[in-house]
Parts: structure tokens; C-alpha cells; sequence
């Protein structure tokens, strides 16, 4: 088989246009390509970039993708931690996982967290109903309260009143991980100042001066053993309990992305509240994690020798899985820049939707906290549906420049 051999000019270094352009940059790659692959370099390595159906079956065969060392050490200082479950492969992935799938694809476990989300949420708006006159931003409070309530559910002390601090560092690993300055050394700060507060409080309660909930978050990571038997250290161990925090906390970018979709489609708001079933809900939540940008793809390296349409793909390169060029791509997606949260109804679309991976979440590397990410988003959907509330002019523009992006604003909402 032919191996990638192309001209010198395909494989010039993209960094810079990935900083540039941001989500726009590997789409409009797409778009050039004639054969729907991508090759380029960034920050020195060969890349190849895929996309579709038959390239997410590809990229998630644990044969062909490695994670371990695929990982730059900038992102796992920032987003995910270093040691963590991300770049493990083989029996050490999946015992690890198995751990978190023991949490976060418990049905109960799920519904107590709702519940959790649920009561600090309408504790919030009592709180913006004690000022009408005074706007709050959406991005901020959710945060707050998506880390006070994943407190609640894992067992770990909330250290301050409010969630405030939790909330903006786990906010700053999210938004750093991907930019160099400032917003990259919050991040790091932010990774550290976490890691060593959740370090020590394993440590006590392995040493018995702290009472973990049975069956917590807290209470598993802290006794997880793992496929060498042995206890993790305190560090890796708080990496994971962030791996379940800060997922959780970062929910708060698709509610204020579900807040956009609602003063610009208002049409949703009555249907979304008469939804008994929560089936719209449901599909509301699937469309913004569709519809919205959040994570531009993910990566990992080629194993061995690979094929790819013919070509080979060397040992050591790294491929990235385009997602929102997935979730944009009219091939899969009737009309694609519509938002249409009925376009589920079926089921059938579920199949192309992979905004927090693909493959199988129990052998493979799709987030076992996405059925918590659905959940509550499609619980705060709701609530924000039932809410009578103003938007102040201010500035609702997405950079699509920017990764992770936002509302310029945060989105700004009074109560009516």
C-alpha cells in the first residue's frame, strides 16, 4: 500500500491557523480536501485529520489509536491532569474507567446529582429574585451552581460559601487548556490549587480524620485500586475526583449555549414547558451539543503502521477526529445550520452525534459522563424555559476564534 506521501506543502505547520482560526480552522481543511482527509502538522508532529462515520469507527479501535503520550503536557496541566485516565490505554484504561463508570452510569447516581443541580439552581434564582432590577450572568451563576451541587454529590467539602472559587478554577482549567499568556498560567494555577486541596483531603480520609459518604465519589476514588493492585497516590487521585468535578462545572458552557438557542428561537420556550415526558428537553439538550461549538476534535496517535483509504498512516502520527466539522457536515445532518431539537425523535441521528467522543464508553475513550451531561442539561433547559426573564442588550456574538467560546457576554438575563 501506498504510504502518505504528498507534496511538502500539505504537511506545513497549522499551529498558528489553529490558533487563528479556531473551530473554523480543521473545517475549512475539510472543505479544501478532495479526498476528506487532512494532512498538516501541528506544533511540529504529522497530522492527519478524519472525519465521519467510518473515521470515528476507526479512531476509537483501540488497536489503531494510542492516548498514552498523545496528550501534550500543556493540556494535561491544564484540562485534564497528569496521570489521568485520558492517557492510559489497555487494562490500565479500562480498570480506571471502570471506576468511573461505577459513578457516573448509575441510574440513581445520576438522578441524585439532578436532584442536587436542581435544589442549588432554584436556590440561585430565589437569590436573583431578591434583586429584579439587577441583571446576572448566566455563564457565572451556572458555574456556581453546578459546582456547589457536584460538591454535594462526591462528597468533597465545598471550601468557601458559594462554590465561588471551585467554580472559577474549574472554569480556568477549561478555558486555558487550548491558548498560550494568561488565560494558560490561570489554568495551571487553577490545576495545581485543586489538585493539592483534593490531594489532602484523600489523604485524610484514608487516614480516617476525614468521613467520606459511602459510595461518594470521594469514598470510591479514595479506595480504587488500580490493575497493579495498588492504591492510587494522593495527586493521581485528585486528578480523577477533578476528571468528575470539572466535567460537571464545565456543563455551564451548554446551558448559556441552551439560553442562546431560547432568546433566539423563543418558539421552543412553550413546547419546552408542557414537555411532561422531558423527550424535547432531551432533544433540545442533544441539539445544543450539536449545534453550539465546544470541543473543535479530539487526538491520539497512530499504534502501528495503519491503512486509511488506501494509504498508509506511520506509526507515531497524530490523528484527530473532526467533531464539529462532524456536527456541520450536510452528509449527516439534514439542513445542519438549523437548530432543531425534533431532529432525535427517532434515534437514528444519535449515531453522528459525538460532541464528547464516539465508541463505546465502557471498553473505549467516549466520556462515561455523558449521560450526566444530557441529564442536567436537559433538567436546566427546562428550568430556564419556565422562567419569565429579559435580555439586556450586550454583546451575544460567538467568536468561533476563540476555543472554548461563549457569548462574548456570558449571556446576561434579568428576571421579569
Amino acid at each position: 500500500m501506498p504510504t502518505l506521501k504528498h507534496p511538502p506543502s500539505v504537511w506545513t505547520d497549522g499551529t498558528l491557523s489553529l490558533l487563528a482560526q479556531g473551530y473554523a480552522w480543521l473545517p475549512d481543511h475539510m472543505r479544501a480536501s478532495a479526498d476528506g482527509t487532512v494532512r498538516t502538522r501541528l506544533l511540529g508532529r504529522r497530522t492527519v485529520a478524519l472525519r465521519g462515520p467510518e473515521a470515528v469507527a476507526f479512531f476509537y479501535d483501540e488497536q489503531h489509536v494510542r492516548r498514552r503520550a498523545a496528550l501534550p503536557d500543556p493540556v494535561l496541566d491544564t484540562l485534564f491532569g497528569q496521570g489521568a485516565v485520558h492517557t492510559l490505554d489497555g487494562l490500565a484504561h479500562r480498570v480506571r474507567k471502570a471506576m468511573f463508570l461505577s459513578l457516573l452510569k448509575d441510574e440513581k447516581g445520576i438522578e441524585a446529582l439532578r436532584e442536587h443541580v436542581l435544589l442549588r439552581w432554584r436556590e440561585a434564582v430565589g437569590r436573583w429574585r431578591e434583586e429584579p432590577e439587577e441583571s446576572v450572568v448566566l455563564f457565572d451563576e451556572t458555574a456556581r451552581v453546578l459546582a456547589l451541587a457536584v460538591c454535594d454529590w462526591t462528597g468533597v467539602p465545598a471550601t468557601e460559601p458559594g462554590g465561588a472559587q471551585l467554580a472559577r478554577d474549574c472554569v480556568a482549567m477549561v478555558d486555558g487548556f487550548a491558548t498560550a499568556g494568561p488565560r494558560h498560567l490561570r489554568a495551571r494555577h487553577a490545576r495545581k490549587r485543586q489538585e493539592e486541596a483534593l490531594g489532602r483531603l484523600v489523604v485524610r480520609v484514608r487516614e480516617q480524620r476525614e468521613t467520606a459518604p459511602d459510595g461518594s465519589a470521594l469514598d470510591v476514588v479514595a479506595r480504587h485500586r488500580d490493575a497493579d493492585g495498588a492504591l492510587l497516590d494522593p495527586r493521581p487521585a485528585a486528578v480523577e475526583l477533578l476528571n468528575i468535578i470539572r466535567p460537571t462545572v464545565a456543563i455551564a458552557w451548554f446551558v448559556t449555549f441552551a439560553a442562546h438557542a431560547l432568546h433566539r428561537w423563543p418558539e421552543h420556550r412553550g413546547p419546552l414547558r408542557g414537555d411532561v415526558s422531558g423527550h424535547l428537553a432531551t432533544g433540545f439538550a442533544h441539539e445544543v451539543r450539536r449545534f453550539y461549538p465546544f470541543a473543535p476534535f479530539v487526538g491520539g496517535l497512530a499504534a502501528r503502521d495503519l491503512q486509511w483509504r488506501g494509504e498508509t498512516v506511520p506509526e507515531g502520527t497524530l490523528l484527530l477526529l473532526d467533531l464539529y466539522g462532524q456536527h456541520h457536515d450536510p452528509r449527516l445532518w439534514a439542513h445542519p445550520y438549523r437548530f432543531d431539537p425534533h431532529r432525535y425523535a427517532t434515534g437514528e441521528s444519535l449515531r453522528d452525534l459525538i460532541p464528547q467522543g464516539g465508541g463505546d464508553a465502557a471498553e473505549g475513550h467516549r466520556c462515561p459522563g455523558e449521560d450526566i451531561t444530557v441529564t442536567l442539561l436537559a433538567a436546566l433547559v427546562t428550568e430556564l424555559a419556565g422562567l419569565d426573564v429579559s435580555v439586556p442588550d450586550q454583546d451575544l456574538t460567538i467568536p468561533l476564534s476563540r476555543m472554548p467560546t461563549l457569548p462574548r457576554s456570558g449571556f446576561r438575563l434579568r428576571l421579569a
